[in-house]
């Protein structure tokens, strides 16, 4: 009955009958989906854990190589959208493995099991009608529809939603190929993050020392009432400069800078980072600090 309500709503949004009869053949449940979403290493690490399963010796050798080995695609990237390459290699790189994963589960199953579950329904429910739409302008045969558990797909690891708004053809060959094409798969990241807000010319922000006796106060400080569940961790933003008078001092044990640019706080476990808008950009691909933070630590160690 809920298949045959969902196939009948699809229809009314234009889904095709043969991509319907096709899509939802043998349609069933997938439990190994429940269980990972249950089970997400960014809601259940803790950064320092998080970081040493992510940012491993061979990965930070790795994205150096990739770095290198794409330096021309990236930077045009970057011109063309005003996003650092590194970042885009450091998400690249955490979401896709470098591009050696895109995922293996069909989308189709994955998200009809995700929408049928009542933890967030209303949200899979809307994704499976978009990745129908995907499979309904013909952008991706079905057999090659296949992502992440949670229905990510491509290297980018887009939810289908995001593909439809900013999936990019850089290669102009008339196809938004983020699956096999390296130039549609950076600039879909770059164009990603753009939308986000990224703004070239700014750094996401930077790890600080705090005094030990304006530690305790630094945690009791207000935090922000709206927002995704990591933006709601930290504190509403202030000029760079007011943070010096609170102990907080580079990594390095330096003075902060004199600067009016908005810095808000991010404490992680036993570290503090002061971050500015473009780490809210990172944190719009993916509302968690752990990832964020290991996103632009990455990027930080490329040279």
């Amino acid at each position: 009955m809920w298949l045959a309500e969902l196939r009948a709503e699809a229809g009314t949004r234009g889904i095709r009958p043969e991509i319907l009869d096709a899509a939802f053949k043998s349609v069933e449940p997938v439990p190994q989906v429940i269980e990972r979403d249950r089970t997400q290493a960014e809601f259940t690490l803790d950064l320092e854990a998080y970081l040493k399963r992510r940012l491993t010796r061979d990965t930070v050798a790795t994205a150096q190589r990739m770095y290198s080995r794409h330096r021309s695609l990236l930077q045009r990237v970057g011109k063309r959208y005003g996003v650092d390459p590194r970042i885009l290699v450091s998400v690249w790189g955490l979401e896709s493995n470098f591009g050696r994963f895109a995922g293996v589960r069909p989308t189709i199953p994955t998200l009809a099991t995700l929408a049928y579950d009542t933890r967030r329904a209303a949200l899979f429910r809307a994704e499976l009608f978009n990745a129908l739409e995907i499979l309904n302008r013909g952008d991706i045969d079905l057999a090659k529809l296949k992502g992440s558990w949670a229905g990510a797909l491509g290297q980018p690891q887009f939810m289908p939603s995001s593909y439809l708004q900013y999936a990019q053809d850089f290669d102009r060959d008339g196809r938004r190929d983020i699956w096999t094409s390296l130039p549609d798969v950076f600039a879909s990241i770059a164009y990603y993050l753009q939308q986000r807000g990224w703004t070239i010319g700014i750094v996401w922000g930077r790890e600080v020392r705090v005094a030990p006796a304006a530690r305790t106060a630094a945690l009791e400080l207000p935090r922000r009432e709206v927002g995704c569940r990591a933006e709601r961790l930290m504190t509403p933003p202030k000029p760079l400069r007011e943070w010096t008078p609170d102990g907080f001092r580079t990594i390095t044990n330096q003075t902060l800078p004199k600067s009016d640019l908005p810095a808000s706080l991010v404490v992680a476990g036993s570290r503090t980072f002061l971050v500015y808008s473009n780490y809210e950009a990172l944190l719009g691909y993916n509302c968690a600090h752990s990832y964020a933070l290991s996103v632009a630590l990455l990027a930080n160690r490329l040279k």
